[in-house]
């Protein structure tokens, strides 16, 4: 049965030799976003701004617009409703009211008599929640921290697993696909809560997996190509890492596919984050990450041995050991040659015997060589 592969084997695309339109197009979209976020505004929901959420559920279909226009008139101030899951289930949402704690509890009495009074309907008030300005400052300062403390773990990780240069193009990846997410919603005007929160971290973890996939092949091949220039090494590393980076991608799209169609108005926007996020890392990951390289350039010819942080691999400069000054060789080269029975030593004349050892010890450095390259 012949197999059927998005991807075909040795693909040679350029990637590397645009670099350039690539970064300035991700620069515009970057400082895009910033302007976007530093004029619109990101639209914050009740996690952060405060205010007062209610879930009910009708007997019959709801009629959203009937509704909306009810406690439009109450003069509650922003007022936003929407089906939760199903269309007889209902989310209100309403701006946090001037006062304490008895004027949000005003403003929820008036809403449950208004929907009573004028709709005539029995509703069933599943949930009723109230988030105050304090704890939502309190949610934005965590959120920030939770973000930017992963991203500075993730450069950590990268720099004691690979070496500074690949931490450093790790990060700006990283930092390319929140701010574009950031964007995406201030563009929008979608909800950005702690859900959203969330995906960015996820879309963090998503994108840096994608970026060690491919760095670990570029390591692997400065090793292999001493000699190859740089852009081609990189561009052959992505060449190498496409086939599992698009594969990945579009699995993971699938599965977010479902959750948009069929997940309902509560996940919505966690899915588009998701969803974007899922394409821009892909984006970053073949013409970000490895594009930096050519910049904070990598150490080349070295060797790889256990050290630092935890055991980690780090690249460091250890020079070739010389066949020579290894006490292994050494002992193997002294070691007398075996007398057969007659008294001759095996292997005929002296020259004869030298080649031997010679064939042995070339051996033995070819296979130090191939444990090194595994390592």
């Amino acid at each position: 049965m012949r197999r059927i592969r998005l991807i075909p084997e040795n693909t040679d695309i350029p990637f590397l030799r645009v670099h350039r339109l690539f970064f300035a197009i991700s620069v515009i979209l970057i400082i895009g976003s910033l302007a976007l976020i530093s004029t619109k505004g990101l639209n914050f929901g009740i996690d952060f701004e405060g205010g007062i959420l209610i879930e009910l559920g009708t007997n019959k279909p709801a009629n959203i617009s009937s509704m909306r226009a009810t406690l439009g008139n109450l003069g509650l101030g922003e007022v936003s409703l929407q089906e939760f899951g199903s269309n007889t289930e209902v989310l209100i949402r309403i701006e946090r009211q001037e006062g304490g704690a008895e004027a949000q509890q005003a403003a929820i009495t008036l809403v449950r008599k208004a929907l009573t009074d004028d709709l005539g309907g029995e509703f069933n008030y599943r949930r009723t929640e109230f988030v105050g300005p304090k704890v939502g400052a309190e949610l934005i300062q965590a959120g920030i921290i939770a973000i930017v403390l992963s991203i500075a773990l993730m450069l950590v990780y990268i720099w004691f697993r690979f070496e500074l240069p690949f931490a450093i193009g790790a990060i700006i990846a990283l930092i390319h696909d929140v701010m574009l997410t950031m964007g995406l919603f201030a563009l929008f005007g979608l909800e950005f809560n702690l859900a959203i929160v969330a995906a960015i971290l996820l879309i963090v973890g998503y994108s840096m997996n994608d970026t060690v996939v491919v760095y670990d092949r570029v390591r692997e091949n400065l090793r292999k190509y001493k000699k190859m220039p740089l852009i081609e090494l990189l561009n052959v590393s992505v060449n190498d890492t496409l086939s599992r980076t698009v594969i990945t991608s579009l699995t993971t799209l699938l599965a977010l596919a479902a959750l948009l169609i069929f997940g309902g108005e509560v996940i919505r926007d966690f899915t588009i984050a998701m969803v974007w996020g899922v394409i821009v890392g892909t984006y970053s990951s073949v013409f970000i990450a490895g594009s930096t390289l050519l910049y904070i350039k990598p150490v080349r010819n070295k060797s790889v041995e256990k050290a630092g942080f935890g055991a980690a691999e780090r690249t460091q400069a250890v020079e070739s050991v010389e066949l020579e000054e290894d006490e292994g060789l050494k002992k193997f080269a002294n070691l007398p040659s075996v007398p057969d029975e007659g008294g001759d030593e095996v292997g005929g004349s002296k020259t004869e015997r030298n080649k031997s050892r010679s064939n042995r010890k070339a051996a033995l450095a070819r296979k130090r060589k191939a444990k090194r390259r595994k390592k």
